[in-house]
């Protein structure tokens, strides 16, 4: 019987080990970004998500390739790592890199990425993350940005794409909410508005960056950014923590006098759509998709928030769809569950991002 145990119990361990092992095994996988500039590719599916752990079944990657987007963005916490033990943080890389949801999805589609606190290393870290540069590098290194890309030496992960040509012309910028970001005001159990002009979420070099890159020609921009923009506060991590750069996001796109602007983010596993409507600026929309796995069953209050009387508390992914051939041109807001009902379509007219509007 003592002998039964005891190969039983080798038996376990072994198969322990293997698990282990094949879960450290380097994948193929490759991850491949667009270029930052593609005038022969057209824009009418965008697809995008966030917070899903690496340890979990990602069934909604397989919806995703159902509903046959023209790219996906990852915006934000795509892996779980918060460790400042850079092989553990690999690790999470490789787990994700090791689900084959997530293989059939970046073999078929260009990638795009940011990330936020959970795979930038610590829960609702900022500059003061003293590993930041190491977990860049790691970063860049999953999400295959090449070798000699100017991305990898600015003080984050900012960058911005291009796709179609003059009318039809999408930009994408990315932004890093987390390498500059100034401390927040309180603690994990609640954060409080501070109006600390020297606050910054985005650091002096990438806010340069955004002014030049709001000058650029297009008529639609997407702006990824990790945390939310547009929702009211409620003590957890978002924009709202720092009002005064809401106002210099507002105001750097008046300045610009640059149209068609809209937000993405991700973080809070729900989703939702938020409408702000800043003086002398058209409305701002922020559709928020943070359900890859995790969800958060009871949200936040939010004054902001249309389309939906409360979050939408299940796993799914967020969608923008652009119809070119409407005049004026169409966009629809969409959140679609696992089964690939929409939980949220809220149709716009492009002509509404206008100043003229």
């Amino acid at each position: 019987m003592l002998l039964f145990k005891k190969s039983k119990l080798s038996t376990i361990l072994f198969c322990l080990s293997f698990s282990f092992l094949m879960s450290c095994k380097k994948d193929e996988v490759t991850v491949t970004p667009p270029a930052n500039d593609n005038p022969e590719t057209t824009l009418s599916k965008i697809a995008f998500g966030s917070c899903g752990h690496q340890l979990s079944y990602q069934p909604i990657l397989n919806s995703v390739k159902t509903y046959n987007p023209d790219i996906f963005i990852y915006a934000g916490d795509n892996v779980y790592a918060d460790t400042r033990d850079m092989g553990v943080f690999r690790l999470a890389y490789q787990n994700l890199a090791n689900k084959q949801e997530f293989k059939n999805l970046v073999e078929a589609y260009p990638i795009i990425a940011t990330w936020d606190d959970h795979d930038y290393g610590e829960n609702d870290a900022g500059a003061e993350f003293p590993f930041k540069n190491r977990a860049k590098d790691l970063f860049f290194e999953f999400w295959g940005e090449p070798a000699g890309s100017p991305r990898r030496n600015r003080d984050g992960v900012y960058t911005s794409y291009y796709f179609g040509d003059a009318a039809h012309r999408v930009q994408i910028i990315v932004l890093d909410n987390r390498y500059n970001r100034s401390p927040l005001n309180g603690s994990v159990l609640g954060y409080t508005p501070s109006n600390d002009p020297n606050k910054t979420m985005l650091g002096e070099n990438q806010w340069n960056w955004l002014a030049n890159e709001l000058l650029q020609p297009a008529k639609i921009r997407l702006i990824v950014t990790s945390t939310q923009m547009c929702c009211e506060h409620n003590g957890w991590e978002a924009w709202a923590n720092m009002p005064l750069q809401i106002e210099k996001m507002f105001q750097t796109i008046r300045d610009a006098q640059a149209e068609g602007v809209f937000f993405l983010s991700g973080d809070v596993h729900y989703a939702e759509l938020s409408k702000r409507a800043p003086e002398n600026l058209y409305p701002m929309y922020d559709l928020t998709s943070s359900g890859i796995t995790n969800i958060e069953p009871n949200g936040a209050p939010n004054q902001y928030r249309i389309g939906t009387t409360k979050q939408i508390s299940v796993k799914h992914f967020g969608s923008v769809e652009i119809n070119w051939a409407a005049n004026p041109v169409a966009i629809n807001f969409k959140i679609i569950d696992v089964a690939g009902v929409e939980r949220l379509n809220y149709p716009i007219s492009l002509s509404e991002l206008s100043f003229e509007n």
